[in-house]
Parts: structure tokens; C-alpha cells; sequence
């Protein structure tokens, strides 16, 4: 689990604006930064499957914003992947 401090530094060059919560750029963001850090959990804990549930559905959730970023706004995608290390389209 990310900390606030933690969150606030992954998502601070993404935000559209102060309290942006729920613009995609912001929600990708920190999507991968959970997903990391459940990667490196799972690369020590290889048993636990709980967890691995959890990395898979944060996985989709991340691809469903990524698709509609693309739709919606590519330039948009291209810089977010750029940044965060993600296939650019």
C-alpha cells in the first residue's frame, strides 16, 4: 500500500490540477507505481496468490485507462509512457 507522501510524489507531474483525483493520466500513474511495488512483494513472496490476484486486476484496471487515453487523447499516452516506462502507440 502506498503511503500519501508516497502517492503524491509518483502522481505530482501527472495532475491536472490540485486535487485531480480521477483524470487518467493521474490514475495510470499510480496504477504502475501499486504495480511495482506488488511486483517486487511478489518477486520475494512467490506463495502469495492473494496478492497475485490483486496484481492481476490492477493490471486490467491500468490497460482500461491506457485504452481510453489512447482513444481519447494520445499525445496525452505518449507523454504519460514516455515518463513512467510503458509501450508507447
Amino acid at each position: 500500500m502506498l503511503t500519501k507522501a508516497q502517492k503524491e510524489e509518483v502522481t505530482k507531474n501527472f495532475k491536472r490540477h490540485e486535487s485531480d483525483t480521477g483524470s487518467p493520466e493521474y490514475q495510470i500513474a499510480l496504477f504502475t507505481a501499486r504495480i511495482n511495488r506488488l511486483t517486487a512483494h511478489l518477486k520475494e513472496n512467490k506463495h502469495d496468490f492473494h496478492s497475485r490476484r490483486g496484481l492481476l486486476k490492477l493490471v486490467a484496471k491500468r490497460k482500461k485507462a491506457i485504452k481510453y487515453l489512447i482513444e481519447n487523447n494520445p499525445e496525452s499516452y505518449n507523454k504519460i509512457a514516455k515518463e513512467l516506462g510503458l509501450k508507447s502507440k
